[in-house]
């Protein structure tokens, strides 16, 4: 592979930085991905929305910005949001962005968007400001809004933070998504963060997905990033309050996972593949940040479970006994397992480098402390610190653990349940090697 190549599958900017996807959207017969854009620098700058269109999820074309700042409602930024299909347009509602000098005099106000063909974009002016936000929040942080359509109502969630601290979830409704009606503070508990970004709601899933920025390290999910993603399952009642099954649980144990969104009715996640506070390694190639592989997603047991959309051609397909390598770059490995007792995998194995996955004390452990590219984060605990992640082995009697890896990452899912992480190695690091010990596994390479 060549150093300043762009990777295969993942979606990237081209050039510049991007973070948060938004608006995953099918129309048309296409699935339109937008994203949170920096054409300008591998730095965050002023937001656009980046744009791109797939057939398949797997090969993306690149379409012109969907929205560039420059309005009064948004002349800072097009920070991030929604889109939905409706009478065969797609309207977009995004949070307009306005920054004052005094942080307190920031303003964040979600406006409309909308295309008759899903590449030129007609902007309709701001729809609900902090005017419309009840006293007790601050119309500075009031953004990341999700739109649903459901028995002739539009809803709106958006994220706001309360003026006494902490995020919350609000929702509003609308006849015609002009006029908008303030319905509830969605969630019954606050926020174990500063604050709350990028709501997602389904409720066909019966799901809610939301990220949570500045989280102490005594949280109640185990969560070892500063800023993460986490989901809940259960229900909006009459009140439009969200009543969970079970406590919030982490939606991905890797360093790099942020600001997740599932595409309507297709139950297809994607998140940004990447984290605030990190140093980015690949702005040298002239881009900063990338989307995580596709993932198909559903409930099992209580557990929202991803399986990623597999990407080549199978090459290689046969049982193992306890040991195998090959050479693999770009491409997806998958195991399946019958009693699992030891496992032990080297990633982009090369000249004095290695990324590491390994089973110990019923507990797996991704290590890219010699992966390549030093890549350092905000936090600070001892884990952090050795460039390490855990992830729960929920055991199964046959196990399912895809690798997926693509120029710049891997993505591990172990009985769906996902750690994604950025790995920049140097070229020529593509050796794999497999250690195993169980009563029968079976090994597909796809490239």
């Amino acid at each position: 592979m060549k150093d300043n190549s762009s990777p295969i599958f993942h979606i990237t900017g081209g050039q510049g930085w991007i973070n948060d996807p938004n608006g995953l959207v099918k129309f048309n017969g296409k699935y339109h991905i937008f994203y949170q854009y920096h054409p300008y620098s591998c730095e965050w700058g002023p937001m656009h929305w980046g744009h791109v269109v797939s057939e398949d999820l797997l090969h993306f074309r690149r379409l012109p910005i969907a929205l560039t700042p420059g309005d009064e409602f948004d002349k800072d930024g097009c920070f991030s949001g929604t889109a939905l299909v409706k009478d065969n347009i797609l309207y977009i509602v995004y949070t307009g962005f306005i920054n004052n000098d005094n942080p307190d005099d920031i303003k964040q106000i979600q406006c409309l968007a909308s295309s008759e063909d899903g590449i030129h974009f007609v902007k309709h002016g701001a729809i609900i400001t902090g005017e419309d936000l009840p006293d007790i929040y601050k119309s500075c942080d009031f953004r990341d809004p999700k739109l649903v359509y459901k028995d002739g109502l539009y809803y709106l969630f958006a994220v706001a933070k309360k003026k006494s601290g902490g995020g919350s979830i609000v929702l509003y409704k609308s006849q015609d998504l002009k006029k908008w009606e303030f319905v509830s503070d969605v969630l019954t508990h606050n926020s174990e963060g500063k604050m709350l970004e990028c709501v997602d709601y389904h409720e066909d899933l019966n799901l809610i997905l939301y990220s949570e920025q500045d989280i102490p390290m005594n949280n109640s999910y185990q969560c070892h990033n500063i800023h993460s993603c986490a989901y809940e399952i259960g229900k909006l009642n009459d009140e439009y309050k969200f009543i969970s099954k079970d406590e919030k649980k982490l939606l991905d144990y890797g360093f790099d996972f942020y600001a997740a969104q599932i595409i309507n009715n297709e139950n297809i996640l994607i998140a940004w593949l990447n984290m605030w506070g990190r140093n980015n390694p690949t702005s040298k190639y002239g881009f900063a940040g990338m989307l995580t592989t596709p993932r198909k997603v559903y409930i099992e047991d209580g557990i929202l479970t991803q399986k990623p959309l597999i990407y080549g051609e199978i090459t290689l397909d046969k049982d193992i006994n306890n040991h195998i390598d090959g050479h693999l770059d770009v491409g997806v490995i998958h195991l399946n397992v019958e009693g699992l007792e030891a496992l032990s995998i080297n990633l982009r194995k090369g000249d004095n480098e290695v990324s590491k996955f390994y089973l110990k004390d019923n507990e797996f452990y991704f290590d890219r402390s010699n992966s390549g590219e030093i890549i350092n984060g905000e936090e600070k605990d001892e884990l952090s610190l050795k460039g390490i992640r855990k992830l729960p082995y929920m055991r199964k009697d046959n196990d399912d653990i895809y690798i997926v890896l693509d120029k710049y990452s891997i993505e591990i899912f172990v009985n769906g349940i996902s750690m994604s992480n950025i790995v920049v190695s140097n070229q020529n690091s593509d050796i794999y090697e497999i250690d195993i010990k169980s009563n029968k596994a079976h090994i597909e390479v796809y490239k």
